[in-house]
This record gives structure tokens, C-alpha cells and sequence, in this order.
């Protein structure tokens, strides 16, 4: 049917494994646990899973602090553990991704313990470090993601280091062809291994600016946040010189000549900067990363007007790349929630993921977002989040979208028999994977369906994208692909909605996707609230004034 390689239009499916399945009565999940329970993620449909960080580290970060690159952490298992993990999803038809964070090391890791005891040793110059000013406060005004000042003191050495983001968590010397050497060896050891592709955290903070120079300062109105509310002091700054260096790219095409080497094996770069579409495109283009990640569509913003420009903003610069979306991650409130407040439903979960994977790209989906989960509120006696502690209360941190799945509706959601790292609130209890397999209209159900339907529409998974200019609250574009054209529209409320589309020529509805179908009568198109049209278009010139491309593939 076509000639893309296997991860352009995938889904990917994101396991939390501390939140997964606990099989050792630890209270946290492991790689058994998700071992266990593989049979349930292959028969949602899914391409692949991306499974995040379970590697050696004190957890400061819950394992985005790496102290082993090379070793799972006793929390989660053992290497074996991984390999038996990898035999099975591969013999399920699932593709493997792993995290892996490259910009800075937990304070933990040998590297940085050896390179903070004096300016002179093998690895000095593995972090970034650098002299006080005369006064002895920090070398510039860069901010760290999760508060204050992004470099901190250590008497060892006289000196600053920088982090990003924890203190905990210092950012290595990339200027450094030691370290990217050592770095990239890293990467070998896990596709050696027959992992199918990375995911590549906050990828774009691996360099910084060598002259360390001041970050200017972003006017009150231009503060937004992706990753980070307006009030944290982070979004008052442009972010020119700490991440999204030029040396970066280079480094890209290092990654990728790596990659390379393993045929069908794939990269997904988190991107977050200052244009975080722009980088987008500039990161997937020359033969650097496959796909681009970022944190557009991971807003309280979901209007139309807005998914559409986002998409279209990007479109006008990706010439070469494919993207990536996702709705909803372990960073950010769940979807359902953000977008749906108190009003979230299976219909309204359903159409969501519907929506994205409808547009073109690669999808990421979050654990329990096939099960409509919304946000769970955790008290902050329960929190463990440090991002959420350090700005608690106006920002109650990750906590509330990384809490155990539930299994079923026993004590603890059938996710442990002890008490759970993190509590199970009770509302997902009545949401458990157990009540939905039972209830054929559940929002399970409704995310199976839609996900079998979709692999067999080839204009949904490789095609191109142009959008139609319709009223809120519809989203209205077409996919084409091989000489298909798709009509596809979503009404984001709940309220139904009728309109007028430039139509000429015959018009097919597709049934089969499981979503409340609307009605195509003439030009006139009607939709249910948090209903759907999908629909063949008999030839592309019958919804103008649109221009379509062909669709090509590189490896």
C-alpha cells in the first residue's frame, strides 16, 4: 500500500512504568509489570510503545536523572527483564521506543562525580562549568525550568555548573567531542540491543552558548508557556543562548548517522524552544532527526482556529521532516480535563483521539488516555512531584497525570497490592480497564475501534493535510494519498452544529470509526455535538479551492 517506513503515521503508545503494573509489591510499576500486560497494549491497535526512562538513577527526577545509561534501575527489574520485555512486544507486532536523555546526567552519575573534584581530571570538562563573577554570583541570568537560578555553587572546584532543570540534574559539556563521543556510545549499547527508535528528550538543550551571554528579557505580554506556566519566572526570559545552539545540528547528523546503522530504527526529538515549530522543521530536515515532538497541542488552548493554524504553521516550514503530535503526556494535565473540564465523556474522549490521529503525522498516545482518565487531584501531603512542590500552589506539578492505571476497581485499581507510590483516585476506579471491557460503549471500546479502522485508511496514516476555513467549533480538513481524498470533520462541541462546505461532486461517507457519524446532505453538513464526518471524496478537485501534493517517503 505504500512505501513509508514503518514509524510515519504510527501510533505510539507511552508506558509510565512506574505507574504501569507492579508486580514485586513495591508500590511502583516495573518492566515485569508491563511484560504482563503487553497482551492489552497490542490489542488496542497500537504500532508501537515508547517506554519512559528506566534506567540506574536516584529518582530525583523519577529517572530522568540518569546515573547508568546502561543499566535498569532495581526499582524496575533487570536487563534480562528489558530483553524478555523486547523478545515479547516484537512477537506481538510492537515496535519499541525508549526515552533517552542526553543534555545532563543525574548529579549521581560517575562522570559528574569524578569531574567535580578539580578543574584537572579526565572528565573536567564533561559539564558545563564556570567562574563567579567578581561579586561571586552565578556566570549569567540564565533560569532553571523548575525555579531559580540555572547554575549552582560546589566548593569542590571553586566553581558554577549549569542545570536546566533540577540542581540535581547537571547539563553536560557538549562543546566536548569526548562527551558526545561517550554519549553516542550509549546509544549504541540500546540499538544494539534491537530497540526500534528513540525518544529523545528536551533534545534541543544538549548546547549552550560557549560565551555564557545574558538571556534578554521577554515583555509581560509575550509570556506563554509550553511545559511551564506564564507565572514561573523561566517565561520571563527569551531563551536564546541556554538551549537551541547552531552546534546542535551537527551533533543531529551524528545521532542520525548512528541510527542509520540499524536499519528501520527511528528518532523522536522533544522539542521545546522559543519557536518550537521552527525547530521542529529545522530539526527533521537534512537528514537529522526522523520526526519532531513538541508541546503545541499540549495547551489549554483547543479551539479550531487554533489546532488548525498550529498544524498549518507548521506544515508552511516541515518540507522534508514528519511530525509528530500528541494530546496529552506525563508532563501535562490529562487531555479530557484540560479540554473537557468537569464535561469529559467517552464520546468526547473518543473524538479526541480521533482528532489526532487524523492529523498527518505520527501520534503519541499516553497511557489511560484509551480509557478517558481526567486529572487526578493529589493532595499536597501526597505529592511527589518537584516541580509541582517547588511552585505548589498556583502549579500543582506532574503528579496529577502520572498516577497508577487502573486494572480494575479493587482497592488499589488491581496496579498493586500495597499502597501505590502515588494514590489512585476513586473516579478512576469506575473507569477501570476491568468495568470498560464489560461496557461496549465505553471509551475503551470506542478507542479499539477507531484505531483498527484507521489502519486500514491509507490517506489517514501517510496522506496530506489541508485544511478547510469553517466556523467554531468544526476542524475540517482533507487527507489525500495515492489518489484518495478523505474529508474529515470534527465538531469540538458538544452542542450540535450545521454549516455550508464548498462542495461539487459526489461525496462517500466512510463508516466503521465508531464515532457519532454526522450527515453531508448537498453542501450542507451537519454534526452531532463531539460527532464526526468522514467522508470520500470522488475526485480531489470536488472540494475547492484546495491544491493537493503527492506524498513521498524517505527512510
Amino acid at each position: 500500500m505504500t512505501d513509508a517506513p514503518w514509524w510515519r503515521g504510527a501510533v505510539i503508545y507511552q508506558i509510565y512504568p512506574r505507574s504501569f503494573l507492579d508486580t514485586n509489591g513495591d508500590g511502583v510499576g516495573d518492566l515485569p509489570g508491563i511484560i504482563e500486560r503487553l497482551d492489552y497494549v497490542a490489542s488496542l491497535g497500537v504500532d508501537a510503545i515508547w517506554i519512559a526512562p528506566f534506567f540506574r538513577s536516584p529518582m530525583a527526577d523519577f529517572g530522568y536523572d540518569i546515573a547508568d545509561y546502561r543499566d535498569v534501575d532495581p526499582l524496575f527489574g533487570t536487563l534480562d527483564d528489558f530483553d524478555h520485555l523486547l523478545t515479547k512486544a516484537h512477537a506481538l507486532g510492537l515496535k519499541v521506543m525508549i526515552d533517552q536523555v542526553l543534555s545532563h546526567t543525574s548529579a549521581e552519575h560517575a562522570w559528574f562525580k569524578a569531574s567535580r573534584e578539580s578543574r584537572n581530571n579526565p572528565t573536567s570538562d564533561w559539564y558545563v562549568w564556570a567562574d563567579a563573577k567578581a561579586d561571586g554570583s552565578a556566570p549569567n541570568n540564565w533560569l532553571s525550568l523548575f525555579g531559580g537560578s540555572a547554575w549552582q555553587w560546589e566548593p569542590r572546584r571553586g566553581q558554577y555548573y549549569l542545570h536546566n532543570f533540577l540542581t540535581s540534574q547537571p547539563d553536560l559539556n557538549f562543546h566536548n567531542p569526548d562527551v558526545r563521543a561517550a554519549v553516542l556510545d550509549n546509544v549504541h549499547f540500546w540499538l544494539a540491543k534491537g530497540v526500534d527508535g528513540l525518544r529523545l528528550d528536551a533534545i534541543n538543550f544538549c548546547f549552550h552558548d560557549a560565551l555564557l551571554r545574558d538571556n534578554p528579557p521577554k515583555p509581560k505580554e509575550m509570556r506563554v508557556g509550553r511545559g511551564f506556566s506564564p507565572d514561573n519566572p523561566y517565561a520571563f526570559q527569551y531563551h536564546y543562548y541556554n538551549n537551541t545552539q547552531p552546534e546542535n545540528l551537527a551533533f543531529l547528523g551524528e545521532l542520525r548517522a548512528l541510527l542509520d546503522q540499524y536499519p528501520g530504527a527511528t528518532s523522536l526529538g522533544e522539542i521545546s524552544s522559543e519557536d518550537s515549530l521552527a525547530t521542529m522543521a529545522e530539526y527533521t530536515r537534512d537528514h537529522r532527526l526522523h520526526m519532531g515532538y513538541s508541546f503545541e497541542l499540549l495547551t489549554d488552548d483547543f479551539s479550531a482556529a487554533y489546532i488548525r493554524s498550529t498544524v498549518q504553521n507548521l506544515e508552511a516550514q516541515m518540507l522534508e521532516g514528519w511530525p509528530c503530535w500528541a494530546i496529552s503526556n506525563h508532563d501535562v494535565e490529562r487531555v479530557v480535563t484540560r479540554w473537557g473540564g468537569d464535561h469529559s465523556s467517552a464520546r468526547f474522549a473518543n473524538l479526541l483521539t480521533a482528532m489526532l490521529c487524523s492529523l498527518r503525522g505520527s501520534v503519541c498516545v499516553y497511557q489511560g488516555e484509551e480509557l478517558g482518565l481526567p486529572e487526578a487531584e493529589i493532595p499536597y501531603e501526597a505529592m511527589r512531584d518537584p516541580y509541582g512542590i517547588a511552585f505548589w500552589p498556583n502549579f500543582k506539578g506532574r503528579d496529577g497525570c502520572r498516577t497508577p492505571m487502573p486494572w480494575n476497581s479493587d482497592l488499589y485499581a488491581g496496579f498493586s497490592q500495597t499502597r501505590p507510590w502515588l494514590p489512585v483516585p476513586k473516579e478512576h476506579k469506575s473507569l477501570a480497564i476491568g468495568q470498560q471491557e464489560t461496557d461496549p460503549n465505553s471509551a475503551l471500546h470506542g478507542f479499539r475501534e477507531f484505531m483498527h479502522w484507521r489502519a486500514t485508511q491509507p490517506a489517514l496514516r501517510w496522506g496530506d493535510i489541508h485544511f478547510i476555513d469553517t466556523p467554531e467549533p468544526v476542524l475540517a480538513f482533507t487527507r489525500s494519498h495515492a489518489g484518495e481524498t478523505v474529508l474529515v470533520a470534527f465538531n469540538l462541541s458538544a452542542e450540535a452544529t450545521e454549516f455550508t462546505l464548498p462542495l461539487s461532486g459526489a461525496v462517500h461517507s466512510i463508516e466503521g470509526h465508531g464515532l457519532l457519524q454526522g450527515t453531508l446532505t448537498g453542501q450542507h453538513l451537519h454534526l452531532p455535538g463531539h460527532g464526526a464526518l468522514f467522508a470520500r471524496l470522488e475526485s480531489v478537485e470536488a472540494l475547492s479551492p484546495l491544491k493537493h501534493r503527492t506524498s513521498t517517503f524517505a527512510a
